[in-house]
């Protein structure tokens, strides 16, 4: 592993996407003006507000660094520039450092934006703190970003690329016990959530914006989701080699 090569491949990434304005506007804007219009879709129900909003202040990161992550590795793939940058002096760690490494630092500023934007425009609350809603968000960000850099192998085109998302995200959005109580659902149901990444992130910012005192479960949710993480990057290190379309 070399810092150098690493560093060089963030750069290169955030030099990619501040060509493009449309992926900018849809990780720092976007996720703002959804937050921002459910706060009216919401305006007579101030209490369901805090209780979809503030986790999805944590959540709206996940999603769109998914589909910005597996969209634009997929391109990678199939333009050749991955099969050119492997025949570089690069290890996989190095190129995998270097995506987590640029994606990391956009989902710190979309965190911030969000976070700003919900706490401090929307009237959202945060009894124990913003700063671990964001630091929740930049984890979930990243697992987002490890999953899509995941199923970007399995995709040819970035229209598939983006099927994933109703095939694998609005699935886990819809168990993860933002909508209803998991212990209310169907028992396979709850059960078949329990092995969702998205499950265990809603429930650490569920803890966080709850008024309740914080517990360890927090870091123990925090955990689950840096080793789905962490895994899905090892699985997507073994994909690096394979031959573009």
């Amino acid at each position: 592993m070399s810092p150098r090569i690493t560093l060089a491949t963030g750069l290169r990434v955030l030099q990619q996407i501040r060509h493009d304005p449309r992926t900018i506007a849809l990780l720092l804007l976007v996720p703002a003006l959804l937050l921002t219009l459910m706060k009216y879709v919401f305006e007579s129900e101030p209490r369901v507000f805090q209780q979809i909003g503030a986790p999805l202040c944590g959540l709206f990161p996940f999603i769109v660094m998914f589909l910005v992550t597996s969209i634009t590795m997929l391109r990678e793939r199939t333009t050749g520039t991955l099969e050119r940058l492997m025949t570089l002096p690069m290890s996989k760690l190095d190129l995998l450092l270097g995506y987590a490494l640029a994606f990391g630092l956009l989902a710190a500023a979309q965190a911030l934006v969000i976070c700003l934007v919900g706490f401090g425009l929307l009237g959202l609350n945060a009894p124990h703190g913003v700063l671990i809603i964001v630091g929740l968000a930049v984890l979930n960000a990243l697992l987002g970003m490890s999953l899509g850099l995941l199923v970007s192998a399995f995709a040819n085109t970035e229209f598939q690329a983006v099927q994933f998302m109703p095939a694998f995200i609005f699935p886990q959005l819809l168990l993860c016990g933002l909508f209803v109580a998991r212990d209310q659902m169907a028992p396979l149901l709850e059960a078949v959530s329990w092995v969702m990444p998205f499950t265990w992130a809603y429930d650490a910012l569920a803890r966080a914006v709850s008024p309740q005192p914080l517990s360890g479960r927090v870091a123990v949710d925090a955990a689950v989701v840096l080793a789905v993480t962490i895994g899905s990057l090892i699985f997507g290190a073994m994909t690096l080699r394979r031959r573009t379309a």
